[in-house]
């Protein structure tokens, strides 16, 4: 029995959600085991209507649970940032989900924009460092709204928090067992204090992985050699910032933020699964929006909680659909609704 909080969170996230848990039912029921989930309204509704957004009340109640499963989380209402760091920037920090995970596939049947790339070329991993960095929020503005007005944003690394993230990175490459590379991502010629500690960790971690190679490039390379090259990469390691922004590249040339999906990881405690689109409000409710993000983002759930073979049968599941019944990834345009391709999946599911 697995214990799983759910958020379905703002706009078009209740509905993939909804998709999400109906084919985890399905899995659950072919490989014999049970969930039950809770639902909690954290997002910018409750926001809106109470002032509140999430607390430590709230976040101790969360740790009785094994997983956590997000929809998304934004609102045309509320102001950027207050949901984000509010919510979002909390659980990951609170909760200690220092890794970010990032899978970037091409799955059969998923447009790439970019020529003459298959499945076989597009299917490596990116960790991204979760709890520190510049989004740790330290820093200020002086002066606001003068014309001397300054504004700091500190990029805050530790050696314990870049030495976790860089050894997880090198057990997933020695799990993963393709091409047993592992990219650092980083920008040692500038920011040389800050990345000097990940070069140094970097090197240093990976003398205890000699069958691992390590490999180096800075994040503007990196950005174009996953458009020119994807299949140069097994597995990147970066920080938080350039993480981010690699990681949406990612979900691009993977075909699009319906199908990209990703997990905060504690490798420890209680890790959070989400899709990476966001919450689309403008499709709110038209049964439109591509489910297959957060269906993939509960296998991972899955494969975290240890249910591998079930997390692998709803991937199949999925590629099975993608490659032969939707006629797009783009909200609108698959040829079926929302609540059909989740009966779609769970159908190749059984």
């Amino acid at each position: 029995m697995y214990k799983i909080a759910v958020i379905p969170g703002d706009g078009t996230g209740p509905e993939v959600i909804d998709e999400a848990l109906k084919v985890m039912t399905a899995a659950a029921k072919l490989k014999s085991f049970e969930v039950e989930t809770d639902t909690y309204d954290f997002g910018g509704d409750r926001y809106l209507a109470s002032g509140h957004i999430i607390d430590d009340g709230d976040i101790a109640e969360l740790r009785g649970y094994d997983t956590i499963l997000l929809g998304a989380v934004g609102h045309p209402d509320v102001p950027p940032g207050v949901l984000e760091k509010g919510l979002l920037l909390k659980l990951r920090f609170d909760l200690d989900q220092y890794i970010n995970l990032r899978p970037v596939k091409l799955y059969p049947g998923v447009q790439c924009p970019l020529a003459d790339k298959t499945p076989e070329d597009i299917d490596f991993v990116v960790v991204r460092e979760n709890t520190e960095g510049l989004y740790t929020g330290m820093g200020g503005t002086t002066y606001k709204g003068m014309p001397n007005e300054v504004a700091t944003q500190i990029m805050c690394n530790t050696r314990h928090g870049v030495e976790r993230c860089i050894r997880y990175a090198f057990e997933l490459t020695r799990k993963r067992d393709r091409e047993k590379m592992l990219t650092l991502c980083a920008k040692t010629n500038v920011l040389t204090h800050a990345h000097d500690l990940w070069w140094r960790t970097f090197n240093e971690v990976g003398e205890e992985y000699p069958d691992i190679k390590k490999d180096y490039a800075h994040v503007d390379a990196t950005c174009m050699w996953m458009v020119k090259n994807p299949e140069y990469f097994d597995v990147i390691v970066t920080c938080n910032m350039f993480g981010d922004i690699i990681t949406d590249l990612g979900a691009m040339i993977q075909g699009g933020m319906g199908v990209a999906a990703g997990g905060n990881i504690n490798p420890d405690g209680l890790s959070m699964f989400e899709p990476i689109g966001g919450s689309a409000p403008k499709y709110t409710g038209q049964g439109v929006i591509n489910p297959i993000a957060a269906i993939c983002a509960m296998a991972m759930m899955l494969d975290q909680l240890g249910e591998s073979a079930a997390a692998d049968a709803v991937e199949q599941a999925v590629m099975s659909v993608t490659g032969g019944k939707l006629k797009s990834m783009s909200a609108g345009k698959m040829g079926y609704s929302t609540s059909e391709v989740g009966d779609l999946v769970v159908e190749a599911l059984q």
